[in-house]
């Protein structure tokens, strides 16, 4: 885990590190239909949220950067339902709760911005 609290930390940054580490946890789990789909989804769901980020950043006008900001706020909440199922068959796995907690970090921070532009 490379999870870092800098309060200079780049968020493009730490949301490509949070998709980073949410992928090396999933090649760490063993072999289940289960892991293997909700895996899936957490690397979709976890990707999408720089990826927004990303494009919000690149916007075409507030209502643009604020809707690109809601979908990547939605995909962190989705992240953290992944990872809960993933807690659930993996208890084992320990680094699914730094990741839990990275999730909601990272659905708190763009809620934050999302609340200065409405």
């Amino acid at each position: 885990m490379t999870i870092q609290m800098d309060s200079k930390y780049d968020l493009e940054e730490r949301t490509f590190q949070f998709a980073n580490d949410c992928r090396k946890m999933i090649s760490s789990l063993k072999f289940s239909s289960a892991n293997v789909e909700d895996g899936k989804q957490l690397i979709k769901s976890s990707g999408s949220i720089g990826a927004n980020y990303i494009e919000a950043n690149e916007k075409l006008g507030e209502k643009d950067f604020v809707f690109r900001l809601k979908i990547a706020r939605k995909e962190a909440k989705e992240s953290r339902y992944w990872l809960r199922l993933l807690k659930t068959g993996n208890p084992e796995i320990k680094e699914i709760d730094k990741l839990i907690n990275e999730s909601e970090e990272l659905r708190k921070i763009l809620s934050a911005i999302i609340k200065k532009f409405e």
